[in-house]
C-alpha cells in the first residue's frame, strides 16, 4: 500500500469514525482492505467498550473471507489498535495492520475515562510476541490533528 492508499484510507475510516460519534458511539473507525491496496471490503464503527471497530470488523470478516485470503489484507485504523483488537486481527490472519495516531495520543485525551481504559501496550510489541510477522503501519504524523478532531470534544 503507498502512502496515498494510507492516507485517503484513514481518511475514510475517520469518516466510519465520525458516523460511529454521531450515533453516541466512541468515535472510532475501522476498514478491511484488499490485498490490491484500494478495494475496501469492510468497514465498522465502534459499538460500545467492549465491541471495538477493530475487532468487531475482524471477527466479521473471519466470517466471510478465507484466512489465506486476509493475510494479503490490511486493517486501516484510525488509533493504535489495543491489546484486544490487536489479538483479534492476530486470529483473523490479517497480514497488515495501519493505524493513524498512537494509544499515547489518544490516552493524553481520555486520561483515566471510564469508557477507555487505555492499555499501555503497544501493538507492535504484542505482535512481536506471536508467530506471525504482521506488518505494522503507523503512526501517521501527517494526520494525526485530522483523526484526534472527533475525539476532542467526546471524552469530555
Amino acid at each position: 500500500m503507498n502512502s496515498a492508499q494510507i492516507l485517503s484510507h484513514l481518511r475514510r475510516a475517520n469518516a466510519v469514525a465520525q458516523r460511529a460519534a454521531a450515533m453516541g458511539r466512541h468515535p472510532f473507525g475501522a476498514l478491511l482492505v484488499a490485498p490490491d491496496g484500494e478495494t475496501v471490503l469492510a468497514e465498522q464503527g465502534n459499538i460500545d467498550t467492549v465491541h471495538h471497530a477493530e475487532a468487531t470488523l475482524a471477527r466479521t470478516v473471519s466470517l466471510n473471507y478465507p484466512a489465506s485470503y486476509l493475510w494479503g489484507c490490511t486493517l486501516v485504523t484510525t488509533f493504535e489498535p489495543c491489546a484486544m483488537c490487536t489479538g483479534t486481527a492476530y486470529w483473523a490472519n490479517i497480514g497488515r495492520i495501519v493505524y493513524g495516531a498512537s494509544e499515547e495520543a489518544l490516552l493524553a485525551l481520555t486520561g483515566n475515562h471510564a469508557e477507555n481504559p487505555t492499555l499501555s501496550l503497544p501493538c507492535r510489541e504484542l505482535i512481536a510476541r506471536g508467530q506471525k510477522p504482521i506488518e505494522v503501519i503507523g503512526p501517521v504524523s501527517e494526520l494525526e490533528a485530522e483523526l484526534l478532531a472527533p475525539h476532542r470534544d467526546f471524552w469530555t
